[in-house]
């Protein structure tokens, strides 16, 4: 099946692309796009993977589902186009780097430079439909991108997975913590942050830490 995705993900995940599964998802995402308006634009579904390669990742920070609203998803969890207004879960993380970090809080939520240092920003499902929150789930993108989470955690070392809220900590069970750090915290989204369960879990130095530790190079958060 061709599936335009960045050349060192392809050769990796084939095989996930010939299995039943991911046919048929494919053609619900070809059918879902014709007949309604669905999120992000189809050139960046894959996004994630494009501007992350394989032997790149140093970082994998798990969402759940793409943004539903008019122009806000563009293939990176928690990330904006440019000219997007900063969702709330997204303040909240530039929030945590500020006092984590001092780093200044930036006015836009493009995170594509993060992906360009090694952050791979993966949603568990890949697209949605306009205005409906999970209705693309539970279609097969949760076994395709359980499969990226195995795969990374097998064939890589050392790299750093930021586990937040409660359906991204299940994803633990497909790590193996003995090569890789797992780092868990509550979901950044107001309603958790606001109880507690975020601020102050200074995920972003522990990972920079880690991956200096390894002789790799640190985020510039």
């Amino acid at each position: 099946m061709n599936v335009d995705i960045h050349p060192s993900w392809k050769a990796i995940l084939e095989p996930e692309f010939d299995k039943p599964y991911f046919k048929s998802l494919i053609t619900f995402v070809k059918e879902e796009y014709t007949t309604h308006s669905c999120y992000p634009k189809g050139a960046a579904i894959f996004k994630a993977f494009d501007l992350c390669p394989f032997d790149d990742v140093k970082v994998v920070i798990l969402g759940q589902d793409p943004y539903h609203g008019v122009g806000q998803a563009h293939g990176l969890c928690f990330s904006v186009p440019e000219g997007i207004g900063v969702p709330p879960s997204l303040v909240n993380i530039f929030k945590e780097i500020a006092a984590d970090l001092n780093n200044p809080i930036p006015n836009s939520g493009n995170l594509e430079r993060w992906a360009k240092q090694g952050v791979l920003l993966l949603n568990a499902t890949l697209t949605v439909r306009a205005h409906q929150a999970g209705s693309h789930q539970k279609q097969g993108w949760e076994t395709f991108t359980d499969a990226v989470i195995s795969i990374l955690s097998q064939r890589r070392e050392g790299v750093v997975f930021l586990l937040w809220g409660g359906y991204a900590k299940k994803k633990a069970t497909k790590i193996d913590e003995n090569k890789h750090l797992i780092l868990e915290s509550g979901h950044p989204s107001p309603l958790s942050a606001n109880r507690g369960h975020w601020f102050g879990n200074k995920h972003f130095s522990k990972a920079n830490a880690y991956l200096s530790k390894k002789g790799k190079s640190t985020i510039e958060w």
